[in-house]
């Protein structure tokens, strides 16, 4: 069994595999498949996703059931993390360590090595093949865009623990579901948090609290690695740093966003004093029927099909105005103007609706949300036009008069 998750989802692949009672290994691997003529959305995003293509994860299955999961490309260190939490030092030598990444599951050997020396008990370990395997589901049902691929066989030997599917499913899909409401605030489990007023702390809370803050908000220590050494599961570790977030005490900073900073166009420079509009709209012909009318009257467009990594996006690409589609899946359009209209970098920004729809309630609610007007599709190049040079001043970033 194979395919693209695009065709079907990780949850029903699982529930599959949960019904047939099979017995094998499920590899699922990020990203999008290599293609030619790319348009600038899809660039922009595989750019910016360029070290999540290489993710690839394995689950593994008894009878279907879970036995274990594992990140494709294991160093050991997701263990060594929980093994931090229970204070455990292996004493196994860096040879060691370099032996048993060779192996074909190398963090499942690691266990089984630290059983058998008694070093970790059996409660522990299965505590520890629990938590690895909701925090790689957590990742899969996240997933949209990339490929799986399912292999009946022998079972992942010898085994400790299974867990059941369905249970397991139901749970992490609600944490995902949770997950999206702490956006634009909180958006990878890999940012980093760093403490940005420690006088404001210091003169709104405990000092206890404070040097907890201080001691995990290192710069170094990412949300995933925190919720390990804490032994809790990342929305719970979310959730309680998200009220600092929101009150500017608290950044997250994003590796992956500084590392793909050179491919995100840049404000300045004689091309770049163009007005910048972003298009959010998950219909292919749209965003090319946006982008192709913008430009053609000297805008610079943007289009974005996918609305979770939109959102990390616009905090880069500094729109001048947005425009977004009320229906599209993982969130829509109203649920993205909300969020973005609690954020201080885009209370001002001109938010344009897109929607098939006409009907008075759907404008009643764009303009709840914090949305600036409202486009109805189909429009042709002057409705679009007129609306965004009422919001719009190209005059102001020319600097020279409208010919």
């Amino acid at each position: 069994m194979q395919g693209n998750l695009n065709e079907i989802d990780i949850r029903s692949i699982l529930q599959l595999i949960a019904l047939g009672q099979r017995t094998g290994q499920l590899l699922v691997e990020a990203g999008f498949h290599k293609q030619d003529n790319l348009s600038q959305d899809e660039t922009l995003r595989h750019r910016h996703s360029k070290n999540s293509r290489k993710k690839s994860w394995f689950v593994f299955f008894l009878n279907g059931q879970i036995i274990y999961c594992q990140a494709g490309e294991s160093n050991l260190s997701r263990i060594d993390d929980y093994l931090r939490h229970y204070r455990i030092d292996t004493g196994l030598e860096q040879k060691q360590h370099t032996s048993l990444a060779t192996q074909n599951v190398p963090e499942y050997g690691y266990l089984w090595t630290l059983l058998e020396r008694s070093i970790i008990s059996p409660k522990i370990a299965h505590s520890i093949i629990h938590r690895l395997v909701q925090e790689t589901l957590f990742d899969l049902l996240s997933l949209h865009q990339g490929s799986f691929t399912f292999r009946q066989g022998a079972a992942l030997a010898p085994q400790l623990t299974s867990l059941e599917i369905a249970p397991l499913v139901a749970r992490i899909t609600q944490q995902v579901q949770e997950w999206k409401r702490l956006y634009p605030q909180i958006q990878s489990p890999e940012q980093l948090p760093v403490l940005a007023d420690t006088t404001e702390l210091r003169s709104s809370l405990p000092e206890a609290t404070v040097n907890k803050l201080q001691h995990w908000a290192d710069g170094k220590t990412s949300l995933r690695q925190l919720s390990r050494y804490l032994n809790r599961d990342l929305l719970t570790v979310a959730k309680a740093i998200y009220p600092y977030v929101l009150q500017g005490w608290l950044q997250l900073v994003d590796s992956a966003t500084t590392n793909s900073k050179t491919f995100i166009p840049e404000l300045g420079g004689e091309e770049n004093h163009r007005p910048r509009i972003v298009c959010i709209d998950d219909t292919t012909t749209i965003c090319e029927a946006v982008e192709s009318i913008l430009k053609l009257h000297g805008y610079e467009a943007i289009t974005l099909t996918q609305p979770l990594e939109a959102l990390g996006l616009l905090f880069q690409l500094r729109p001048d105005l947005i425009l977004c589609d009320i229906a599209m899946p993982e969130l829509d359009g109203y649920e993205i103007c909300n969020m973005l209209r609690h954020s201080t970098a885009f209370r001002l920004v001109p938010i344009i609706m897109l929607t098939g729809k006409d009907g008075f309630i759907d404008r009643v609610r764009a303009r709840m949300v914090g949305a600036t007007d409202y486009l109805t599709k189909p429009f042709d190049d002057s409705e679009l036009l007129m609306l965004v040079e009422k919001y719009v001043n190209y005059k102001s970033f020319m600097g020279t008069p409208k010919k």
